[in-house]
C-alpha cells in the first residue's frame, strides 16, 4: 500500500496529499527547451474514470506536458504518479498513443506487428509470439475496424487508418489509463468517430483516457474534463465547468473572437 506523497508547497513548507485514488496526477511539472520553459510549474489531476482533453494554442506545452509524464522527455521539475506510484513501478498500467508525424512509417512492419509489439510486457525478450498473442492482437484490430489489414505494410496505410492500428496497439497493452496525443489530427471523420467509440467503450469499461485535443468545437461533445493549457495551467476539472468563454480567453491569450466564441455555444465574457 503506498502512502500519501510529501510535495513541495509553493510558500516552501512541506504538504502531504494522498494521490492513490487518481489515475495521473501531476504537480510542479516544469520542462524546459534551450532555457526557455515549455511547461512551467503545472498541476493535473486527472480523475478516475473521465476522458480528459488537454487544450490550448500551438506551442502551449500540450505534447510536452504528456512526454514529461511518460518520462520521454527529461522532467526540470515535478513529480508524476501513476494511482500514487511513480512511472517505473506503474508502467505496465499506461499506454500512449503517439502523434502520427513522429512515427517512422517507413518501418517495414505488418500491421499485425505492430500491434503486437503493445503485448512486449507479455511477450517478453526472445519468447514466441503463440497463437493466443495473435488471437487477442486481431481482436484488438477488429476494436478499431482494421481486422482486414493484417498483413498490410504500415506505411501502405493512410493516415487514419495508421491512426486505427497504434490504438489497437495501446489496446493489446490492457491498460487501465490511455494517453493519446492529438489522436484525431489529420484523419477522416470516419476514423474521429471509431476513435471515439473505442474510447467511449473503454472509459465503460473503466479506463481512463487523457488526449491533447485541438479541436475547440468538440471538447464538449467528447469529453468530460479539461485541462486549459499555455504553457501554465490556465483552469482545470469538469466541461461544464471550465470550458467557458472567460477560460478560453484566457488560455488563448484573448485571440478568440466573438463569433468564434458564438459558435461554441459558449455565453462572450
Amino acid at each position: 500500500m503506498s502512502g500519501p506523497l510529501t510535495l513541495a508547497a509553493r510558500d516552501g513548507r512541506a504538504l502531504a496529499e494522498d494521490l492513490a485514488p487518481y489515475p495521473l496526477a501531476v504537480r510542479g511539472l516544469t520542462v524546459s527547451y534551450g532555457g526557455r520553459p515549455a511547461v512551467f510549474s503545472v498541476d493535473m489531476t486527472v480523475e478516475p474514470g473521465s476522458m480528459t482533453a488537454i487544450v490550448g494554442p500551438n506551442g502551449a506545452g500540450k505534447s510536452t506536458l504528456l512526454k514529461a509524464a511518460l518520462g520521454i522527455v527529461p522532467r526540470l521539475a515535478g513529480t508524476v504518479t501513476l494511482h500514487g506510484r511513480p512511472l517505473d513501478r506503474a508502467r505496465g498500467e499506461v499506454a500512449y498513443v503517439p502523434q502520427r508525424a513522429s512515427v517512422d512509417w517507413d518501418f517495414p512492419a505488418r500491421v499485425l506487428d505492430v500491434v503486437l509489439m503493445g503485448m512486449s510486457r507479455d511477450l517478453g525478450l526472445l519468447r514466441p509470439v503463440r497463437a493466443r498473442h495473435r488471437s487477442r492482437a486481431m481482436d484488438c484490430l477488429a476494436r478499431v475496424g482494421m481486422e482486414g489489414f493484417a498483413a498490410r505494410q504500415i506505411g501502405q496505410l493512410s493516415g487514419g487508418q495508421q491512426q486505427r492500428v497504434f490504438l489497437a496497439r495501446a489496446l493489446a497493452q490492457g491498460a487501465s489509463l490511455y494517453l493519446l496525443d492529438e489522436p484525431f489530427a489529420g484523419v477522416d471523420a470516419a476514423t474521429e468517430r471509431a476513435v471515439i467509440a473505442v474510447l467511449s467503450a473503454l472509459r465503460a469499461e473503466g479506463a481512463t483516457v487523457v488526449a491533447v485535443h485541438h479541436d475547440l468545437s468538440t471538447v464538449r461533445d467528447h469529453f468530460s474534463h479539461v485541462l486549459l493549457l499555455n504553457v501554465r495551467r490556465i483552469a482545470e476539472g469538469p466541461v461544464e465547468r471550465v470550458f467557458t468563454a472567460e477560460n478560453l480567453q484566457a488560455t488563448y491569450g484573448g485571440r478568440l473572437g466573438a463569433a468564434q466564441i458564438g459558435d461554441l455555444g459558449l455565453a462572450a465574457s
